[in-house]
């Protein structure tokens, strides 16, 4: 009885913990970061890739914790046609974020552009079964799956007598 009162102060302490947390994660990113990232797209839709990725790892570095910059810093580094590089960032957007389409979808479409083929459909099917048909990541990641490896890929797998996974 005496170790009543200290253990529901303790459990009280670590809901209110655990709450404070979790609603902290699903607020938006730290304003600074917020302005980094529509600075990143701007320019990755103009086209600078390099001066996105200056501005996407400026926002991951003033908010490390929210995921979507991962995913931008992946677009970024697919634009680059740094298909390796992308794949890391949709990981790392997977890992925090399982669920996340835009990740699966985008991990989908740098596999096909790498030319693993294969694991991109794993993708494809992952969403499918998510999102359904006609889910905008799925009909996206479906028109590069269809698309196939680039042409220098293939050149290349023919060349060595070997896919290139």
């Amino acid at each position: 009885m005496r170790f009543a009162a200290p253990a529901a102060a303790l459990s009280l302490c670590l809901a209110m913990t655990a709450s404070i947390s979790l609603a902290g994660s699903e607020t938006g990113p730290d304003p600074r970061a917020e302005a980094l990232i529509a600075q990143g797209q701007a320019l990755l839709a103009a086209g600078e890739a390099q001066a996105a990725t200056d501005a996407f790892e400026a926002a991951l570095a003033v908010d490390p914790g929210y995921t979507p910059i991962f995913i931008n810093l992946a677009d970024a580094a697919r634009q680059q046609g740094l298909q390796g590089k992308a794949i890391k960032y949709y990981r790392e957007a997977l890992e925090r974020d399982p669920g996340n389409f835009a990740a699966i979808s985008g991990e989908g479409a740098a596999l096909a552009e790498k030319g693993a083929l294969e694991k991109a459909k794993r993708n494809l099917a992952k969403l499918q079964s998510l999102c359904g048909d006609d889910c905008p990541e799925t009909v996206a990641l479906q028109s590069t799956i269809a698309r196939g490896a680039p042409a220098r890929l293939a050149v290349e797998s023919k060349g060595d007598g070997a896919a290139s996974n």
